[in-house]
């Protein structure tokens, strides 16, 4: 299963990379990043799923384009074929594949492949995180004045109330930067290039994987509140640990 994973988030990722800048017409998208669905999330999503049910026909199936696929099985596949579609539209290099594995609601297997970075991440469950076949740690920083934090809006809509957890945020740290694909952002968590990730209504397909990714790396996933990750959309905060409380405590109310 896991050399399974690893073959074909590779496959999709070099049919993604085919087609990478070679389609002008994709660049009007940009100004509907957020709804902007092209035929490369469509082809690829179509292009898993059929490789997943040839190989395992009774597994449950969930992603971005197709919703949930019911199977008779314990194990659960969420995916997400293009993440970071804007950016891709825009020919921009930061996007990924996110393919994530769980079994009883538990998550064991995490893959976040961002093919025009030559990033490959992967995580299993109890045997760690790695980066191209090196394994990874998440960043030692505790302070939060010398922290860099990234960020995604999710599916939210109310530009205010993103505005008031990027004031309550910024003045305290060094920065706060967006990539545009929740995938490289969690993974970058993951492997300490920042020291946290927080995201407002944000779906399972757009993590899955990255939450493992930062777990066995030593890190930290809760939601504002800080319960743990469930199945469904919501407010995420990703971190190194050891600033996690700090976040915390200045957007649990936003």
């Amino acid at each position: 299963m896991k050399n399974f994973i690893l073959k074909l988030t590779k496959r999709a990722g070099k049919d993604l990379l085919n087609f990478f800048k070679k389609d002008n017409k994709l660049v009007k998208l940009r100004a509907t990043s957020k709804e902007a669905v092209t035929k490369y999330d469509k082809m690829i999503d179509r292009f898993l799923i059929k490789e997943i049910r040839k190989k395992y026909p009774s597994h449950n199936i969930l992603t971005e384009e197709s919703g949930f696929l019911k199977g008779k099985s314990d194990y659960l596949w969420i995916i997400d074929s293009l993440d970071g579609t804007g950016n891709f539209a825009n020919h921009n290099p930061l996007f990924s594949i996110c393919i994530a594995l769980l079994y009883k609601e538990e998550l064991k297997l995490g893959v976040v492949y961002a093919p025009a970075l030559e990033e490959f991440y992967f995580a299993e469950k109890d045997k760690g995180a790695f980066l191209n076949g090196k394994k990874i740690q998440v960043s030692q920083i505790s302070s939060l004045s010398k922290s860099y934090l990234v960020y995604c809006e999710g599916n939210e809509r109310n530009r205010n109330r993103f505005s008031k957890l990027l004031a309550s945020l910024y003045p305290k740290v060094t920065d706060i930067r967006k990539i545009g694909s929740a995938g490289i952002e969690t993974s970058w968590v993951a492997d300490g290039k920042v020291e946290a990730f927080f995201t407002t209504k944000i779906d399972p397909w757009d993590v899955a994987a990255g939450i493992l990714l930062i777990k066995e790396a030593g890190g930290k996933v809760t939601d504002f509140k800080g319960n743990f990750w469930k199945i469904k959309t919501s407010d995420l905060l990703f971190s190194n640990n050891k600033v996690h409380s700090k976040i915390a405590k200045l957007i649990k109310d936003l």
